[in-house]
This record gives structure tokens, sequence and C-alpha cells, in this order.
């Protein structure tokens, strides 16, 4: 690990650096299905600040395999803001539609849409899942290292 990988951003770890406290160190975050996941890396404990992340990190890797966390460095907001219930899908009501919502694997928001006209509520509802469920599993694969890929 370089000097300069202290520095970079790690999805999930913070450093801790209060001065009025004797300790430093990483403290390491991983929320998942409701549920906070955490552990806390003094630099003392670890031989100092590098060996300090390198630790974190891989408890972070092992932590999100461990439940099944796809690793990416991406941010995933997982909360949804629809009126659905379902991230991503959204009742357009004035418009008489589910609109779906997501994000490619270049990080570009994309959108479109499915009639409740020419479906019926609930099958367009669920074709409006379906469709979220295919393009947010497309984006996951393709931020998948080619060697899990492939295997």
């Amino acid at each position: 690990m370089d000097t300069s990988e202290s520095t970079k951003k790690h999805k999930h770890i913070s450093r801790d650096e209060n001065k009025n406290r004797t300790s430093y160190g990483w403290y390491c975050r991983v929320t998942y299905q409701k549920k906070l996941h955490r552990k806390y890396f003094a630099d003392k404990k670890f031989g100092g600040k590098e060996q300090a992340l390198k630790a974190a990190i891989s408890w972070r890797n092992a932590k999100e395999q461990e439940l099944g966390i796809p690793r990416t460095d991406r941010l995933l907001y997982t909360k949804s803001r629809s009126n659905t219930g379902v991230t991503g899908v959204i009742l357009a009501e004035k418009y008489n539609r589910y609109d779906v919502i997501w994000s490619n694997a270049e990080g570009k928001c994309c959108k479109t849409s499915v009639a409740i006209k020419k479906h019926g509520k609930k099958k367009a509802f669920e074709i409006a899942c379906k469709i979220r469920e295919e393009k947010n599993a497309i984006r996951l694969k393709s931020e998948l290292p080619q060697k899990t890929r492939n295997s």
C-alpha cells in the first residue's frame, strides 16, 4: 500500500483523529438490512496508520462478502423515496404511469416508463419492478472484477 492510500476515500471507512482522545484509528461501518456492523481499528493495535487501514479494508471486504453485498466503491442508496415502496419505481399518477429510474455502469441516470392504461395498474407495476431489477443486475454485473465475472 503506498503512502497515498490513507488519503484516499474508502467506502464505509472513516478516519478518527480526535485530538482530545489518546487513540487514533479507522472506524468501519457496514449497514445491511437496517443492521449496522461496525469495528474500530486503532493505529496502536495494528502497528500504525497504514496497517490499521489495511485491516479495516480487509474487514470491510470480508463483512460485505459475508452479508452478500456486492463489492463496489460506488455508493448505493437503498432507502426508497418512491411512493411505491420499491427503490427506483415511482407512481406518476398525473401521467397514469410508473416511472422506472436506475443508473447505468457509468453512473448515468436512466429512465423509462410503463403505461397503466396499456397494462393495468397491477401488471404495469410488475413490469416496472422487473425492468428495475434487470437494469440494476446489469449495472452490478458490469462493476464486478473481470475474473469474478467469468468464473
